[in-house]
Order: structure tokens, then C-alpha cells, then sequence
């Protein structure tokens, strides 16, 4: 295990160089970590770049045609890369320790924030502070959309996790509730 987490980390330095070195580190660890819960989240994707029966040009060709002109050549370069190098499985966890990378370069912790909605710019800002304080740590986030959420949020920064989800408030309601009988 430790041999396949120093492989990825290897990765990971690998493609946050190239960004870096591009100048476009910023756009490319965002479309990076965007591409990765997209592959998380969708089976069909997932199965595609990891099927070791299609050709790597093949694969390159599914990267392509899902990101087009809507993400930079670096991206869908490094991304093509990684599946072409039958890399396809752990492009996930890849692409998270790029965005850690980042964010250790920017001297913050990197969290990990799932919602129910989108957020805008004010409380992505008032959810970094709060995280910040938590934690002791400059915190950068990053926001998923995940509707199993319901309401409310569920952070992760670093092994920490703070949920403040409707669906955990209801888990600790049912357990009192439990209790009581």
C-alpha cells in the first residue's frame, strides 16, 4: 500500500510541476479536481479510462471530447497522460494530492467541501473562515455539489471532518431518540 500511495504522490509532483511550470497551475488543478468527481460520480466514465482492453488513444479521445474547449490543453494533456500510463483507477486520488500539493505551495490546508447547492463567493469565503478557525489553519476550499448531502455541509481538511449536514443532525436526533427509550 505504502509503494502505491508513494506512486501516486509521484504522480501527483509530476502534473504539479507541468502546471506550475506552465504558468497555468491555478486553472489546471481546478479542472483537475473538477475531471476527478466527475470520475468518482460516474460509473460509465470511470469504467471507460479504466478498461484496459481500450486503447490508451481511445481513452485520450473520451478525455477530449468530455473537456473539448472548455478546459486547457494542459489539462487534457495531463489528463491523457495519466489514463494513457493505465493511471485511470487512481486519477481520483492523483488529482487530490495535486490539489494538496497546491495548497501546501499557497501555505494553506486544502478542505474538501460537499453541499447540497452551489455557494457563492460570500459563503464560500465566511465557510473558509469558520474552517479556519476550527482548524487553526489557513484553509482553501474547494466545493462539491453532492445532493446526498440534503442540507447543510460536510468538510474534510486533512483527516478532519466536520458535518454539519441535515442528514447527521437527523443520525444524532434518532440516536438520542434511541437513548430515551
Amino acid at each position: 500500500m505504502a509503494e502505491r500511495e508513494s506512486l501516486i504522490r509521484g504522480y501527483a509532483r509530476a502534473l504539479f510541476a507541468i502546471a506550475e511550470a506552465e504558468g497555468a497551475l491555478e486553472q489546471v488543478e481546478d479542472e483537475l479536481y473538477r475531471f476527478g468527481q466527475a470520475v468518482e460520480k460516474q460509473p460509465k466514465l470511470r469504467e471507460a479510462l479504466t478498461d484496459p482492453a481500450l486503447p490508451g488513444d481511445r481513452k485520450r479521445s473520451v478525455i477530449e471530447e468530455l473537456l473539448g474547449t472548455t478546459s486547457s490543453p494542459h489539462t487534457i494533456g495531463l489528463l491523457a497522460f495519466l489514463v494513457e500510463q493505465g493511471r485511470g483507477k487512481d486519477l481520483p486520488r492523483i488529482i487530490q494530492a495535486v490539489a494538496e500539493l497546491a495548497a501546501e505551495r499557497r501555505r494553506k490546508a486544502f478542505a474538501e467541501v460537499r453541499t447540497a447547492v452551489p455557494l457563492d463567493a460570500k459563503r464560500r469565503e465566511q465557510l473558509a473562515k469558520a474552517l479556519s478557525k476550527a482548524t487553526g489553519k489557513e484553509v482553501e476550499v474547494k466545493v462539491l455539489v453532492d445532493p446526498s448531502v440534503i442540507g447543510g455541509v460536510v468538510a474534510r481538511v486533512g483527516d478532519q471532518v466536520f458535518d454539519g449536514s441535515i442528514r447527521r443532525k437527523f443520525e444524532l436526533a434518532r440516536q438520542q431518540l434511541a437513548q430515551v427509550r
